[in-house]
């Protein structure tokens, strides 16, 4: 029964979602951050080598995020003239040429497929819509046919397929990680004093794909994250609490309901004696809610047994914010368990932890996935 799980086309999890609206290449990065503005908090935009994806010389590129932008106005040869950074190609924000975090699959390729292109490194996959009239016979895809539109498919797509037929693997996702074998040790953090801008190079960095940098205290204990997702409701206007403040501080500062009064006062005055005037006006642009703002206001909860619930204590600076909150699990936490919390949080990761909230590691749809596809020849 799993094989014929994986058989089942790509094709199947593009139903019912939205052609995407090709970015250019040429486009200008303030562009990417008006994408952003409309896209619902989709935390990835794809980038094509044309405006229009009709014509044969059209086809994606590579994808970018708000994160990688962040990087790039805090770099140093941006940070003094944020407002010239912001008129240049998104091509500057590309990852090398070459790069496979962006994979065009064939309608009628399969999920195995799939799955195997995100365990070989792919972040997220590019499928053209099916026509009325088009075959069914597999093909390599090569250059997009003229007229012809695309979804793109996540990993979490692709989890939640597997979350919907998982009695099909029956016992493995009542498992524990433990005994699965799929807490990954070698993670991002960083130190709650440690510069804000490191835990966002850590992440655009990242060549496992991982998209949230845990921030641990001096215990090695989890107090916190930065992830892809809460900076994907923010835009240009933080990075200059990106480039002044520390992680921990970061945190509270996009926090859901907006910059604290006296953080944004303190990143005034770090710009000030920097004399990093432009950054200076981009703060003051707008440093209200608007920036900052989340737009995972109400994240459902998992009522799992399994889910270990983060407490609020008091941090280095006394707060604890509501927006950075990681979710946690324990090693000994079934698989199911650690699939729902990820799934109804809409994140692609669980951190691990001990009772005391030291940092074990994290378990992530990467590692979900290969539970899932190295369990393909017992049922073949």
């Amino acid at each position: 029964m799993a094989v014929q799980l994986f058989s089942h086309e790509i094709s199947d999890l593009c139903l019912g979602k939205p052609p995407l609206r090709p970015l250019s290449i040429t486009a200008k990065i303030s562009d990417a951050l008006s994408f952003f503005r409309r896209s619902s908090g989709d935390t990835s935009l794809t980038v094509w080598s044309s405006s229009s994806l009709s014509g044969e010389a059209s086809k994606c590129v590579g994808k970018i995020s708000v994160v990688d932008v962040l990087c790039f106005l805090c770099r140093e040869d941006n940070i003094s003239s944020p407002f010239l950074a912001l008129s240049s190609p998104v091509s500057v924000l590309l990852p090398p040429e070459g790069s496979t975090i962006v994979k065009l699959l064939d309608p009628s390729s399969s999920i195995l497929d799939a799955v195997d292109s995100i365990l070989e490194g792919a972040q997220g996959l590019i499928v053209p819509r099916r026509s009325r009239n088009s075959s069914s016979t597999k093909q390599k895809p090569q250059k997009p046919p003229v007229g012809r539109q695309y979804c793109w498919i996540t990993q979490e797509d692709v989890i939640r397929f597997f979350f919907n037929s998982i009695n099909h693997f029956s016992p493995v996702p009542f498992n524990s990680l433990q005994s699965l074998n799929i807490i990954e040790e070698k993670i991002l953090s960083v130190h709650y004093n440690d510069p804000a801008l490191s835990a966002l190079a850590e992440i655009c960095n990242s060549p496992s794909g991982q998209t949230a940098v845990a921030v641990v205290d001096d215990q090695g204990r989890l107090v916190g994250e930065i992830s892809l997702y809460t900076l994907a409701c923010c835009d240009e206007t933080v990075a200059p609490a990106v480039a002044t403040l520390s992680a921990g501080d970061l945190m509270a500062y996009i926090d859901y309901g907006g910059p604290p009064e006296d953080l944004v006062q303190l990143v005034k005055t770090r710009l000030e004696e920097r004399k990093l005037d432009q950054m200076l006006e981009l703060l003051e642009d707008d440093h209200s809610t608007s920036s900052t703002s989340s737009c995972l206001s109400s994240s459902p909860s998992s009522s799992s047994d399994d889910e270990v619930t983060v407490k609020r204590s008091r941090t280095n600076s006394g707060r604890f914010t509501s927006g950075t909150e990681p979710i946690v699990c324990h090693p000994r936490s079934s698989l199911i368990a650690t699939m729902i919390q990820a799934l109804s949080h809409r994140y692609n990761h669980v951190w691990v932890v001990e009772e005391d909230y030291s940092l074990i590691g994290i378990v992530t749809f990467v590692g979900m996935l290969k539970v899932f596809r190295d369990r393909v020849p017992c049922f073949s």
